[in-house]
């Protein structure tokens, strides 16, 4: 594709989205319908706002789902520390809800505009932020496009390009290239995301490791973990968490497999989308096991055999629960989930071989001892029947997976550093701002 025809395709992008701006009402509500939007808060996908801008400069970010905003939270922190406004979107209601857990009132959280133009410019005259930051890898024309035309800089932060995206990339390189170099900073994860937005065309591009790997373990109510760890007792667990469609079957026959030679053994799944719960625990039911729902409020007896963590923002919970965790979408789909947070909580970590939105991450777990991959169902069940039998090797990697993450720390400050241009000025305005009011 040539430049050309990339600043083509980008205009009749602009203009597409334009005359599709009307219908969108349908598709908003169809996604309130499914649980996906918050109703009463849905015209902020249309970039109204929901609340007044505070007076001085004003910083936007942007994660998309829970991952990203968990990973940004202590940079988010940070910058508020130096007395800087911040409006903080998202595109799930869960992620909200972990703004609201995280952060309080601390920021204006608001629900990420739809990528069309009248959405994205009504966000951007309300708000009139001074600097844009996006975590890791929301690439939306439009927002871009409308940025870049104002001039407000807009840095990418913990930035990750996975195979897929980068192939697909690779293809409509001129495309690329005239959204990239709207950037005015990009801090990637690890050298190969930095070299591969190198060369699609961002510049400067900084390596910073992993965000999420200086955020705290994932928080826990410790009273319910005690009546949880007193209805467990001594009981043999493992956890299959983040798992996607297929992998909590698996997880199920796996139990089955492996209960006879450990007796009592409980399982713990943890599907990423809790809304598929009524259909999984229909599907472990058929299968002749003892299932118990987290959100039910019934207690885990003797005799159950899978407890089903169907509830939002209990992840500390869960992986407090167990000393091994197989972390899905690695082996039913691609890409993995996060392996830091079981990591985190001392945890021996499985997962499949899928894991490259995570590369980085896994490789310096494996290179430790902390984790290791498996090639399917079987493997995976004579890994977890190792791991029960093996008390010693099984602390092993939970020390390892512990030690990499401590040895991984670092990014929230090589991240600061890259910001700094960008948010010293607005500093000194924010202070010369209160100064003046006083």
């Amino acid at each position: 594709m040539s430049e050309r025809a990339a600043r083509t395709l980008l205009t009749l992008y602009r203009y597409a989205g334009a005359a599709a701006f009307p219908l969108m009402g349908p598709y908003v509500a169809w996604r309130a319908s499914k649980g996906k939007e918050d109703k009463g808060r849905s015209k902020e996908r249309y970039g109204i706002a929901g609340q007044q801008r505070p007076d001085g400069p004003l910083i936007w970010f942007h994660a998309a789902s829970v991952g990203e905003t968990i990973a940004i939270v202590p940079l988010v922190q940070t910058i508020l520390s130096y007395g800087v406004n911040i409006v903080l979107t998202t595109g799930t209601v869960t992620s909200a809800k972990v703004v609201r857990e995280r952060l309080g009132d601390s920021v204006i959280h608001q629900y990420v505009p739809l990528d069309i133009k009248p959405a994205v410019s009504r966000f951007l005259n309300h708000w009139h932020p001074d600097l844009a930051i996006i975590a890791e890898s929301e690439i939306w024309p439009m927002t871009i496009l409308e940025l870049g035309a104002r001039n407000i800089p807009q840095v990418l932060v913990n930035g990750r390009m996975s195979d897929k995206s980068f192939a697909s990339w690779t293809k409509r390189a001129s495309l690329a290239e005239a959204l990239f170099e709207n950037f005015s900073h990009v801090v990637a994860q690890s050298e190969i995301d930095g070299e591969r937005f190198r060369t699609l065309g961002a510049r400067p591009v900084s390596v910073s490791g992993n965000l999420k790997v200086d955020t705290p373990p994932p928080p826990v109510d410790e009273k319910a973990l005690l009546v949880l760890q007193r209805q467990i007792g001594a009981r043999p667990t493992w956890a299959a968490v983040s798992t996607h469609d297929g992998e909590e079957k698996m997880a199920a026959e796996i139990h089955a497999a492996l209960r006879k030679r450990h007796p009592g053994l409980l399982t713990i799944v943890v599907p990423r989308h809790p809304a598929r719960a009524d259909e999984l625990a229909q599907e472990i039911g058929a299968m002749g096991l003892r299932l118990v729902r987290r959100s039910s409020g019934e207690p885990v007896a003797a005799d159950t055999d899978i407890l089903l963590g169907d509830t939002i923002g209990e992840m500390g919970l869960y992986l407090r629960l167990t000393e091994i965790a197989f972390v899905g979408r690695s082996l039913s789909s691609t890409g993995g989930q996060n392996p830091l947070e079981p990591a985190m909580l001392d945890t021996a970590i499985l997962a499949g071989r899928d894991v490259q939105n995570f590369r980085e991450a896994y490789k310096n777990l494996i290179d430790a001892g902390g984790a290791k991959l498996v090639r399917d169902r079987n493997m995976l069940a004579g890994a977890v029947n190792y791991l029960l039998a093996n008390p010693d090797a099984r602390r092993g990697m939970m020390v390892a997976a512990a030690a990499t993450v401590q040895n991984m720390r670092g990014a929230l400050a090589a991240t600061m550093k890259a910001l700094e241009p960008f948010i010293h000025p607005l500093i000194v305005q924010s202070r010369l701002h209160r100064a003046g009011k006083g």
